[in-house]
């Protein structure tokens, strides 16, 4: 099996990522290649991780109705399948935001991701370039700009929160247009934060601090201790010099965001636009009018996302909003959907609904979870291969070939 490689939280020598990789031990190795799911690695992270970390990443906002009801969403769409086509040779190419990619798949951001496996966010943009797949950056990971780029070649996409100082937003942004970061990608959908309740619930509140019940939480998982007390604390290194006075990941996240700009709007959305010379993105759209003002002032791809389930319990489900964002813009701009992809067929039933391709969060995720670099791998190899069935059974033999003619009558129109 491979490993999750990168460097230490403080380290500069790329030469010392191999000294410092968190490898799979064999037995880890053994129950990857078991791992015949997301679901299954999604189990095998929740066994790893103590309850308050998996809750983290696992968990949505509130009653937690939108979270669950994006998985609902691809699960009521049923295909209707071609027969006789000739399907031996399968081609999954895809072009996504005008550019190839070996799946019509991409990398969404998620924060954080070190808290889960040392070095975690390298380890899934190494999975993601292997893949042949873009990988996006997330403001709040726990690898700066410079050390993805650096350590993980591929396609790389920068994800921007919007901070009260604009400065700060223009500085990070910078960096990614500097180090070659194809795409920017601006999340609209955060003004504030959800109310997630498992972190409450598991005292695992911002502003962080140890309490019985989470100490005994962490120490009941002794492999994943083992590997913070060896690897130290991550820290969100793109945004660790905004809070210099801070002294946690969790202090720097709650000075972090606090910054946020809930009066960003239309009219600073526009200056970004002009100011960044490559493609653009803007994630979390739910809405047709939104998306069509989108791709009048000239963005090129829209994520219709509801941000996993994590902010508005009760928004629509991701999957649900896409057709009529798709039959509102198609043609001036690229559409990709997020949320609730467990599945290939998941990626087929996206694409037939009019989507470019999807994006994961938690899938890479939870594989990222269990075993770095080597478990997001596995969920891309087991995604690549359950689509090539997918589209096998359906009778396409291309991404070109799947369409809105291959769902079953019921299926809304585009």
């Amino acid at each position: 099996m491979t490993t999750a490689g990168g460097l230490r939280g403080a380290a500069d020598d790329p030469s010392a990522a191999a000294a410092s990789s968190c490898a799979v031990s064999r037995r880890a190795a053994r129950r990857l290649l078991r791992a015949w799911t997301i679901e299954d690695l999604r189990r095998l992270a929740e066994k790893r991780l103590p309850r308050a970390v998996f809750d983290f990443f696992d968990g949505g906002a509130e009653d937690e109705t939108t979270l669950r009801d994006n998985r609902a969403a691809f699960e009521r769409v049923r295909l209707a399948p071609r027969m006789l086509t000739g399907v031996a040779q399968i081609d999954t190419a895809s072009d996504i935001l005008g550019s190839r990619s070996k799946l019509p798949i991409a990398i969404g951001p998620t924060g954080g991701v070190g808290f889960g496996w040392p070095f975690a966010d390298v380890g899934i943009a190494r999975a993601a370039a292997a893949a042949g797949i873009p990988y996006t950056l997330s403001t709040m990971a726990t690898a700066s700009i410079e050390r993805i780029a650096r350590e993980a070649g591929g396609r790389l996409w920068f994800q921007a929160y919007i901070f009260k100082n604009r400065d700060i937003t223009r500085q990070l942004i910078e960096r990614a247009r500097q180090l070659g970061y194809d795409a920017l990608m601006v999340t609209v959908d955060v003004p504030v934060g959800g109310k997630r309740e498992r972190d409450f619930r598991n005292d695992f509140g911002i502003r962080f601090r140890f309490t019985p019940r989470n100490v005994l939480d962490f120490a009941s998982r002794p492999g994943w201790a083992l590997s913070v007390l060896r690897h130290g604390m991550p820290a969100l290194e793109n945004v660790a010099g905004f809070a210099p006075e801070a002294t946690s990941i969790a202090e720097i996240a709650s000075s972090v965001g606090s910054f946020w700009d809930a009066g960003f709007d239309w009219d600073g959305l526009k200056e970004m636009r002009e100011r960044w010379p490559r493609k653009m993105l803007v994630k979390g759209v739910l809405r047709a009018d939104d998306a069509e003002r989108l791709a009048s002032l000239g963005i090129d791809a829209v994520v219709v996302s509801n941000h996993g389930g994590r902010q508005l319990d009760g928004a629509v489900a991701s999957l649900d909003a896409l057709p009529p964002i798709v039959g509102a813009v198609k043609g001036r701009m690229s559409v990709l959907v997020d949320g609730g992809v467990r599945r290939g067929v998941d990626v087929l039933k996206a694409v037939a609904l009019g989507a470019e391709g999807v994006m994961l969060g938690r899938a890479t995720l939870y594989g990222a979870c269990a075993a770095g670099e080597a478990g997001a791998a596995r969920a891309l190899e087991i995604l690549r291969d359950e689509l090539v069935r997918a589209m096998q059974l359906s009778g396409v033999r291309s991404v070109r070939e799947i369409g809105p003619d291959l769902l079953a009558p019921s299926q809304p129109p585009l």
